[in-house]
């Protein structure tokens, strides 16, 4: 028997790791998009809903769809720009990092349940095999 594909075992192992993140952040009623705003808030201060769509990878509509989420669940503030009242400017609240906090330990159990099987110095190699890769086809 051939040995499976690369690009075929790395499909299976990111769906595996989509179905553990989408359902462990749905323990907490939240989704990678929520994770993802919350951190690059807390990451990198306040920004306009249209910096955060851009630094997260995320489109517009889908930007305002959870921000609308965070904000109803008091985990963001969004308060106009006062040099221009068009935009808002998106803060992390307190709940929101306490939030973040749980949503990044759970983050984490997912990566030791996913990376299970191998030992630290293999997920070293993996992340970094991974890194390379990734860098390699995004420029």
């Amino acid at each position: 028997m051939e040995p499976a594909a690369p690009s075929w075992l790395i499909n299976q192992v990111a769906a595996h790791a989509t179905r553990l993140v989408h359902d462990g952040f749905a323990a907490h009623g939240a989704r990678g998009y929520h994770y993802r705003l919350l951190a690059a808030l807390q990451q990198h201060g306040p920004a306009s809903q249209a910096d955060l769509g851009r630094r997260c990878g995320i489109d517009r509509s889908d930007v305002v769809a959870a921000l609308n989420e965070l904000a109803a669940r008091d985990l963001v503030r969004r308060t106009p720009d006062p040099d221009d009242r068009r935009r808002n400017v998106v803060t992390l609240t307190e709940p929101g990092r306490r939030e973040l906090d749980r949503l990044t330990a759970t983050l984490d159990q997912i990566q030791d349940t996913l990376l299970a099987p191998l030992s630290p110095a293999d997920r070293a190699d993996l992340t970094r095999l991974l890194t390379a890769l990734l860098e390699h086809h995004q420029r």
